[in-house]
């Protein structure tokens, strides 16, 4: 066999003996056993709130199988209050953490990022199809529109992000604002006659007749007027 053979069998199987020998090294000693190796494969530094676990691996990181929820649970088990709240009670029957929770983007980033298309992945794996995704089974503790919208979330909103870019109300005549919308409390005071009925020309408007005054698009674009400063 050539020497330059030799040189390359010798060097594949000091390779396979450190693949092999460092994490098994680290899985019973801790990532203390192998310090260099750790600082040389970490991807980037935990978030504060599990920044006491860094050089410590193995505290979430399992061989072979990588991060398990069993090793979350661990810790995060006597959190009850996220079990006993409606909004984050579909964590009992979780099994994977890591889809939703990512670690190593960096001490000031919560490790916290919803992945709704975790949920699909999900339900084609156990359905064998795509489907839609049932918003109110985790919202509907926290409807603000109270049910007026109906249960069709994905018309006005996305799962990149709850805020809309721009609201679009049913119709720029609309008049059951008083369904969604609440009058500040200087509206039951002398300012709503004092102000607010001269300012739009609306002397006879009523307080529950949002429309009279204001338009659909801002809240501040009074009718005939233009956009008023509010202070």
């Amino acid at each position: 066999m050539k020497p330059s053979n030799l040189f390359y069998l010798a060097l594949g199987a000091i390779a396979l003996f450190a693949a092999i020998a460092i994490p098994v090294s680290v899985y019973r000693s801790s990532s203390a056993a192998a310090p260099r190796w750790v600082s040389a494969v970490e991807p980037g530094p935990l978030s504060k709130a599990h920044a006491f676990l860094e050089n410590k691996c193995e505290s979430c990181h399992t061989p072979n199988s990588g991060v398990k929820a069993q090793n979350c649970i661990t810790c995060h088990a006597a959190a009850t209050d996220l079990l006993m709240k409606p909004a984050t009670a579909f964590h009992a029957k979780i099994s994977e953490c890591a889809g939703c929770h990512v670690e190593h983007q960096g001490f000031g980033i919560r490790p916290t990022k919803m992945d709704h298309g975790l949920l699909e992945r999900i339900a084609i794996q156990k359905g064998g199809s795509a489907t839609t995704l049932d918003c109110l089974s985790c919202h509907a503790p926290i409807d603000r529109h109270k049910g007026y919208f109906g249960k069709d979330c994905a018309s006005c909103h996305q799962t990149s992000s709850w805020k809309i870019p721009g609201y679009l109300h049913p119709s720029p005549r609309s008049t059951e604002c008083s369904q969604c919308h609440k009058a500040p409390p200087s509206h039951y005071m002398m300012h709503f006659q004092m102000m607010d009925q001269p300012i739009s020309g609306e002397h006879n408007a009523r307080v529950d007749q949002c429309y009279s005054c204001h338009q659909t698009d801002s809240f501040n674009n009074i009718r005939r007027v233009g956009m008023v400063k509010v202070h």
